[in-house]
């Protein structure tokens, strides 16, 4: 890859056109994010010297908590320098040995190893099924449990069910961490995640870690919750002390992405306007698709030649668009996983699909996603 990310990227000396960017607003080259981020090297130089509790948590660093923590309704957030720390981190903080952790199938690979690294005992449900999370939960009586769940799926692109997973929750007096990596800014009418499509507060939700290189189009992540929740963590989450901080200068930026998310209503309208203009198309082609209304439109393939072959000739008809394949997804559910930013055109979606079109195979029926595979970005 050369130059920024957008819509049109330049690739191998190609100039290509991106359906496989997790860019969703269109934020990462924006105008407003890239000056944020030249005043604040401007102010603070580029790296923070230190962890944040040696000397490198600045005043950029905390303006940013502070908001993220008023965008999500939540009494704090505390920043990681990913959102792969994030999750090892609060997850290891939360739990020990001889405690459990409930983990969707389809989770994202740094949830699965966050339990992994705590030492608890790991359980696994089929894919967004509350009924056999809750057989699962009923037969672990004692200790403490979290239940662990992306808010929209990184590979399949739906919402998991979590009005259902906060009930069970609740009835074992367990925690509820949500991961909505790739819902903040993009599901909601305000952009506020899989929590506010759901109208879900911090009382059914505990924990809430998002990233900020995706919609946000900048870098790093956070986890927001009570005022305890966020103490403890800085005491104990070991990837949060024991790393250098964010660079101030990506925390301007993302000041000034976050001020645009909520802003500019339009990017979630235009989104969900080119995502129904696809599928739409998509299934007139006879395309495998899966229930996603999200800007993650994953076309199946099935075979791992297939998706391989697909994407190779959607390149040389100008589009980027990723083949994912095993271990990322399960055995047999290869795919085509294209993605929309805000700042396609209906043009841009017309072409690709005329490009599918012209393929020799659509798609896979009767291909089975929801087995065990840990997502990755």
């Amino acid at each position: 890859m050369e130059g920024p990310q957008g819509v049109h990227v330049e690739c191998d000396g190609s100039r290509l056109i991106n359906f496989c960017s997790n860019d969703y607003l269109g934020l990462a080259n924006h105008p407003s994010v890239v000056a944020a981020c030249k005043r604040g090297v401007d102010s603070y130089g580029v790296g923070s010297g230190a962890s944040h509790l040696v000397c490198g948590h600045g005043k950029a660093h905390h303006a940013l908590e502070e908001e993220l923590a008023e965008f999500t309704g939540r009494e704090r957030a505390l920043l990681f320098s990913t959102g792969y720390m994030a999750n090892l981190g609060v997850i290891s903080a939360l739990l020990d040995r001889g405690d459990w952790i409930f983990e969707d199938r389809l989770n994202h690979a740094s949830l699965v190893d966050g339990g992994l690294l705590s030492g608890a005992r790991l359980k696994r449900y089929a894919h967004g099924d509350a009924a056999a999370l809750q057989n699962s939960v009923s037969a672990c009586p004692g200790a403490s449990k979290l239940i662990a769940s992306d808010g929209v799926f990184s590979m399949d692109g739906d919402l998991a069910p979590l009005p259902a997973l906060a009930a069970i929750a609740r009835e074992s007096d367990g925690w509820l961490l949500i991961d909505d990596a790739h819902g903040l800014g993009v599901v909601g009418e305000k952009g506020r995640g899989a929590l506010e499509h759901y109208a879900m507060s911090q009382d059914e939700v505990s924990v809430l870690v998002g990233t900020l290189g995706k919609a946000f189009g900048t870098f790093g992540a956070f986890v927001a919750g009570s005022e305890e929740l966020i103490e403890m963590l800085i005491q104990t989450a070991r990837s949060y002390i024991y790393t250098t901080a964010l660079p101030p200068a990506i925390a301007e930026a993302t000041r000034a992405s976050l001020r645009l998310v909520q802003a500019e209503t339009w990017r979630r309208d235009r989104l969900g306007y080119l995502v129904q203009r696809f599928r739409s198309g998509a299934h007139a082609l006879g395309c495998t698709l899966l229930p996603s209304e999200t800007p993650i439109q994953p076309v199946l393939m099935g075979d791992n030649r297939r998706a391989l072959e697909a994407s190779e000739h959607l390149l040389r008809r100008g589009f980027l668009v990723g083949a994912i394949r095993p271990p990322t997804v399960p055995e047999g559910a290869a795919r085509l996983r294209i993605t929309f930013s805000a700042s396609h055109e209906e043009a841009h979606v017309d072409a690709l699909l005329d490009a599918l079109d012209s393929l020799p195979f659509a798609g896979m029926a009767n291909v089975d996603p929801l087995c065990d595979a840990p997502a990755i970005e």
